[in-house]
Parts: C-alpha cells; sequence; structure tokens
C-alpha cells in the first residue's frame, strides 16, 4: 500500500483530498500543526469506511522539526505520495503589508515546500515511483490585489515544480502543482459573495473540494504517468 502524506490536510480541500486518496487505496498521513480535533475526525471518518489512516503533528516551517519527524516517519516505507497543500493568508496592499506578514505566507508556501519535499526524495527515488503535487492558486497564475505575499510564493512554486519535474522524470515520479480558482469553502464564504462569485467566474459558482480532490487523485494515478512539470487550473474558466 502506498503512503500519502498531506500536509495542510484538515483544511477544506486538504480534507477532501484526504478522503478521496484513502477511497482510492493509499495509506494516508494527514498533517497539521495547530488543529489537532479536525485531524482526529477526519481520521475516524477515513477508519469508519475502513480504510488507513494516521496523523502527523509539525510545523512546515520548522526545518528542523519537519525533517525530524518525516526521515522517522519513511524509515520502514517510503512516502511515495506527497500533496504539498499547507499554506496561509495574510492578504494586504504591499504598501500596508508589515515584513512579518510578508514572510509568514513564504515561508509556509514556499520554504514549506522545501521542507518537506527535499527530506523525503531520496527514499522515493529509490523506489522508482511517486507523486508529488504542489497546491497553488489562481492567484500564483494572473496576481490578486492584496495577495503580493502570496502569489509570489505560488508563483515560486511554479517555477519549482517544472525544475523539480525535470530532476525527477526518469526516476518514474511526477510533478505537478495544481492552481484552483475560487472555491467552497470557509475562507471563500468569509470574501465573496453570491454576487461576487458569479461575475468573477465564468460559471458562475465556486468549485467544490471534491473537485479538486478528484483532479488530485487523477495526477496520483498510474494514468497520469506521463504528465509532469505541469501548473493545471481548476477556476471555472477564469483564466
Amino acid at each position: 500500500m502506498k503512503k500519502v502524506l498531506v500536509t495542510g490536510g484538515t483544511g477544506d480541500i486538504g480534507e477532501a483530498i484526504c478522503l478521496r486518496l484513502a477511497h482510492q487505496g493509499f495509506h494516508v498521513i494527514i498533517h497539521t500543526n495547530h488543529r489537532q480535533e479536525k485531524a482526529l475526525h477526519i481520521a475516524e471518518k477515513i477508519q469508519k469506511q475502513g480504510h488507513s489512516v494516521e496523523i502527523i503533528y509539525f510545523d512546515v516551517t520548522n526545518h528542523d522539526e519537519t525533517k525530524e519527524k518525516l526521515v522517522k516517519l519513511s524509515e520502514i516505507h517510503p512516502i511515495q505520495v506527497i500533496i504539498n497543500n499547507a499554506g496561509i493568508h495574510y492578504d494586504a496592499p504591499l504598501a500596508g503589508m508589515t515584513y512579518q506578514d510578508w514572510h509568514k505566507v513564504i515561508n509556509v508556501s514556499l520554504n514549506g515546500f522545501y521542507n518537506v519535499t527535499q527530506p523525503l526524495l531520496m527514499p522515493m527515488i529509490s523506489t522508482r515511483w511517486g507523486r508529488i503535487i504542489n497546491m497553488s492558486s489562481i492567484a500564483g497564475v494572473m496576481g490578486n490585489r492584496g495577495q503580493c505575499n502570496y502569489a509570489a510564493a505560488k508563483s515560486a512554486l511554479h517555477g519549482a515544480t517544472k525544475s523539480l519535474a525535470q530532476e525527477l522524470a526518469s526516476r518514474g515520479i511526477t510533478v505537478n502543482a495544481i492552481a484552483p480558482g475560487i472555491i467552497q469553502g470557509n475562507m471563500t464564504e468569509a470574501s465573496f459573495d453570491k454576487q461576487a462569485i458569479k461575475s468573477l467566474v465564468p460559471m458562475k459558482r465556486p468549485g467544490k473540494p471534491e473537485e479538486v480532490a478528484a483532479l488530485t487523485a487523477f495526477l496520483c494515478s498510474d494514468d497520469a504517468a506521463y504528465i509532469s512539470g505541469q501548473i493545471i487550473g481548476i477556476n471555472g474558466a477564469m483564466a
């Protein structure tokens, strides 16, 4: 049974991915930093469906802690699928953005990608099969007012995705990024009313976390073995 690590596994998209990949037969490792109760709730749902799951806690911005936890986790059986889904928002126009808020977002989305992915690469390479999926955003493709930090982190992730895909292509490992648009969930409900969504999204509705999870599951499958180095939008024709 292949092991998949889903960072930020307790968010709306993260939960949908955990549930979908468990159903696909992966052993799911739910990562969270602070949301212990939510992680336990998701794990219980997966277990009730008869699937395999565990939870891991660490701060993706802490290099030493992350490496220690992941090296130990992959000692017996390598993690062959990494879903880099952890991310945060601290939105403000750049003219009013603090130094701290700039670096907090960069540290989670970009440095967190390095901290999680790098220690797992050699064990994954040894199996000659792997999937790495970096959760980006339409902001990383189009930009977005008030999100210079977030857009910078995500667009940098696109370059890392394409470069790492080339490094691992001969090893049976694919690397892709998914760039969702407006997706149903707590953050969307707080930021967009129904009329705003209708005016921004040609399909006139937000996407569903389950739709992002379905795309993720496909990219994790053997059917997607020749798809690598791609930034794949899922945004209702916004871009």
